[in-house]
């Protein structure tokens, strides 16, 4: 089982629910790697995940600083909401706000 060639590149990214006029941290992830099912009979399209984790306060934070998974066709994908289509998450490229995460993660992890 190979990993496929387009795969999301090691970062932070925000969801589509991110509220620009809230702290930067909202909904933003730190995308960590993509890892494959181990069992033979999952659904082809949950074959490979990517493992992130919220930089945020995320119910998954609060429940012990644990990762998410979610599969690979999933965090590619699009969302329509409202009539409107966004990438579920998008790559965040400003310095600015990369060196901003960072000290937040360092914080929280």
């Amino acid at each position: 089982m190979k990993i496929p060639i387009k795969v999301p590149e090691h970062g932070f990214y925000y969801h589509y629910k991110h509220d620009p006029s809230k702290p930067i941290n909202d909904y933003a992830y730190e995308m960590v790697g993509v890892g494959s099912h181990t069992e033979d009979d999952c659904r082809p399209q949950d074959i490979h995940m990517v493992v992130y984790r919220p930089i945020y306060e995320a119910s998954v934070y609060k429940a012990g600083k644990l990762f998410d998974i979610r599969p690979l066709e999933m965090w590619m994908g699009d969302v329509t909401k409202d009539g409107k289509t966004f990438k579920r998450f998008q790559k965040i490229t400003d310095p600015v706000v990369i060196a901003q995460l960072e000290e937040i993660k360092k914080k929280m992890y």
